[in-house]
């Protein structure tokens, strides 16, 4: 945490001034395209890893769909996971959120910039209707993050259950899962350190609908977690053999 308040301090004008600007363009979202506003939520986030002293590195960019929506599912591991993703994708995305955890200073006016997705879990019937919502903007071009494992405490590079209802979003929209694994995420905000920090993050190769049509969701979610852990096994197995 102690990272947070560093950046928040020593970006202060930043912080005041892009919050200022997000509402404006939430309150006038007819005058702005999503590429506009993604422009902005990424020009927040590099001068965050500026100032946090933050390095990702992107592997497997190329795999990503060229054309058409999909949902990204990556695991979780803490509050810099989706910059972290947002920061090597270049085309727009955008992010589904816990509804309380998504009014939260700060918070609350980036999820409204890029258009994010507020799932409140306290009704069976508001979840339905978000991802029907969700579905039918990726049938339309949109790009989902999804994190199926829910929370992140304590999971560090470890994978904790993948919850199988989180995959509706993808078997009603019928278009790719792209599984993201994510490495070292937790150190920037979970680790009371200002030094120098590097995380990874590694878009795997598309699962095509026509691969996942006849499964069942907790066959898919056994399924990405599979191929997720097996990257981020592989890859914490060879930093240390390094």
């Amino acid at each position: 945490m102690l990272r947070m308040f560093y950046v928040i301090f020593i970006s202060m004008p930043f912080v005041v001034y892009y919050i200022q600007r997000a509402h404006y363009i939430s309150r006038h979202k007819e005058k702005y395209s999503e590429e506009y506003c993604y422009r902005i939520a990424r020009r927040c986030i590099r001068i965050m890893m500026r100032n946090g002293r933050i390095r990702t590195e992107a592997f497997g960019t190329e795999l990503l769909p060229k054309e058409g929506g999909y949902v990204m599912y990556s695991n979780h591991q803490g509050k810099y996971d989706t910059l972290g993703i947002m920061s090597v994708h270049k085309k727009p995305c955008t992010i589904v959120m816990d509804a309380y955890r998504s009014h939260l200073p700060i918070v609350d006016p980036f999820i409204d910039l890029v258009g994010g997705a507020r799932l409140d879990k306290t009704d069976m019937k508001k979840q339905m209707k978000t991802v029907l919502k969700i579905a039918d903007e990726v049938k339309n071009g949109r790009r989902y993050i999804v994190f199926p494992e829910g929370g992140y405490d304590h999971n560090r590079n470890s994978l904790q259950e993948f919850m199988p209802g989180s995959f509706k979003c993808a078997t009603k929209s019928r278009v790719p899962i792209v599984p993201v694994a994510i490495i070292d995420s937790y150190k920037v905000f979970g680790i009371n350190s200002l030094r120098k920090v590097r995380t990874q993050v590694h878009f795997l190769a598309p699962i095509p609908f026509e691969e996942y049509r006849d499964m069942t969701t907790p066959e898919i979610a056994e399924l990405v977690k599979g191929r997720i852990g097996k990257v981020i096994s592989d890859r914490t197995m060879a930093g240390k053999n390094g």
